[in-house]
């Protein structure tokens, strides 16, 4: 395998990623965006477990889905983050009927 199968396999594993996320995001209630990875999840919790100049954040996700082009399976029940970082979860709208 060259370097351009390499960059043509990642173009389309991203391009159906792409796609993949177009077919479930009207499934989710919050899209959640760390330093690391984007997830849509139905749940959401986010607390503070270090107070100080660099706070550790938590966030517990239920019933999410991961952007991850290498994962096999991107669908989770449950995911738990710490972070130093940003964290940003915003909800999103309702799906229009």
């Amino acid at each position: 395998m060259n370097t351009d199968d390499l960059d043509n396999f990642e173009a389309e594993r991203e391009l159906q990623l792409a796609q993949e996320y177009q077919d479930v995001v009207g499934m989710f209630r919050y899209a959640v965006e760390t330093d690391r990875r984007f997830y849509l999840a139905n749940s959401v919790d986010v607390s503070v477990k270090q107070d100080g100049p660099r706070p550790l954040i938590e966030v517990s996700l239920s019933d999410a889905w991961v952007w991850d082009m290498y994962r096999r399976t991107r669908f989770v029940p449950k995911v738990r983050i710490l972070s130093f970082k940003d964290v940003n979860v915003e909800e999103l709208p309702a799906p229009v009927i």
